[in-house]
């Protein structure tokens, strides 16, 4: 698979009232595209769960109120959204940057109005998922799946991995069966490995999508291992034949045409075009987070072209 962006709208819009957009998930629910992620300020870290509507991807978009989840913790953001038989199920972090944490679970009928639900998940204390954050649901194979970052115990800067979980009742409201690691630092080689001496951040934002021909799709956030700090976060694609892997990277797929960086993003599959909404900072910015959104054209590539593209 060959990806070539034929189309980057940046920015779709400027946020009212807040410093930065990030971690968009466009959802359709038949009539209205709705955009769910977080709003605030990377200043202080402090976030609400951002929400906006429009009549296509490409707007134009109207904000709505800042949602106020009934869910307590420090870090809730990020949220990972599907539209299914027509309600909303919404999973969303309740921490960051620190161990512990929860995927809780959330439904709307109308993705204005949300309702708690019991918590799908929580983080395994003194294990690589010692703290859990960004979770994206999925279905793929006809299986329902939520895929997010974990992390063990870490002194200075967390090094998270990619993870899995598994429906066990074929509904969004679980049980949910762990599956483990499916992506490790080692498996990237255009991602700053954990014993950098500028080690900066690890792989978080995941999202997994089926494509036509069967192969699963992971979509994700790496931290490229040389230049300034602030430059090197990057969208990137890996393949694999199966959801649990192994994954094969494509590499990182937009790169900023200035000074900045892009990241945490949703991938769609329409016939054969994948669109691309994601979050950019660039120097037209201020360097604040706003959300873009690409497109390119899938063309299948011969085995060498594969080959030379996972490097």
């Amino acid at each position: 698979m060959q990806i070539s962006f034929d189309t980057n709208q940046f920015p779709l819009f400027h946020p009212a009232d807040l410093d930065d957009v990030k971690d968009p998930c466009p959802v359709f629910d038949g009539q209205l595209w709705h955009v769910f992620g977080s709003g605030g300020t990377v200043t202080t870290e402090t976030w609400k769960i951002y929400h906006a509507t429009a009549p296509s991807m490409e707007g134009p978009w109207t904000q709505q109120p800042l949602i106020s989840l009934p869910v307590q913790g420090s870090g809730v953001a990020a949220p990972g959204v599907i539209f299914d038989e027509g309600v909303f199920h919404m999973f969303v972090q309740t921490e960051f940057m620190k161990s512990g944490g929860r995927c809780e679970h959330l439904v709307s009928n109308d993705g204005f109005e949300w309702v708690r639900l019991p918590t799908a998940f929580v983080a395994l204390p003194d294990t690589d998922e010692d703290g859990i954050y960004d979770p994206h649901p999925a279905v793929v194979g006809g299986q329902k799946y939520i895929v997010y970052s974990g992390m063990a115990k870490f002194a200075r800067v967390p090094q998270p991995d990619v993870f899995l979980a598994r429906s066990l009742s074929g509904t969004w409201f679980g049980p949910w069966e762990r599956l483990g690691k499916i992506l490790d630092h080692s498996d990237i080689p255009h991602h700053n490995p954990r014993d950098h001496d500028d080690y900066e951040w690890g792989i978080e934002g995941a999202q997994l999508v089926e494509l036509p021909d069967g192969r699963v799709l992971l979509n994700a956030t790496c931290f490229l291992p040389a230049g300034e700090r602030g430059n090197r976060q990057r969208v990137f694609f890996a393949v694999a034949e199966t959801v649990e892997g192994p994954y094969r990277t494509l590499g990182p797929v937009l790169d900023p045409l200035e000074p900045g960086e892009n990241g945490h993003s949703t991938v769609m599959i329409q016939g054969n075009e994948l669109v691309l909404f994601y979050q950019s900072r660039l120097r037209t910015t201020d360097h604040r987070w706003r959300y873009g959104i690409a497109r390119a054209q899938m063309r299948p590539a011969n085995a060498n072209a594969a080959e030379a593209a996972a490097g």
